[in-house]
């Protein structure tokens, strides 16, 4: 699923009663998520980088951002391949166009 990079990423269960506060907490948290792709990125250690990806991926796809998962699962696929830099660094930066773009709650 594909977004146009201007549209806010909702959780399907931002809505939802007893998994509300959850959702909220996950979005709050993303900066911070963000902030560490990019320093393990900038670092030396691909398979700690390839293990935040792999986190993200399960943790977005848990709180209901799926959006973000195939997103995730396609830079996680292409560490594991080891595929070219230019290839890693644009599914990287879908990547966090994607979590920058993660909100709370339900859409207006």
């Amino acid at each position: 699923m594909t977004l146009p990079s201007t549209q806010p990423v909702y959780s399907t269960l931002g809505a939802d009663p007893d998994l509300g506060e959850l959702v909220e907490m996950f979005a709050s948290e993303m900066p911070d998520r963000i902030d560490n792709l990019l320093r393990l990125y900038n670092g030396e250690d691909r398979e700690e980088f390839r293990r935040a990806v792999h986190q993200i991926k399960g943790a977005a796809g848990s709180y209901g951002f799926h959006a973000i998962t195939p997103s995730a699962a396609r830079l996680e696929i292409s560490l594991k391949t080891e595929q070219p830099e230019e290839q890693i660094q644009q599914e990287l930066n879908e990547l966090l166009d994607l979590c920058r773009r993660v909100r709370s709650g339900v859409p207006e």
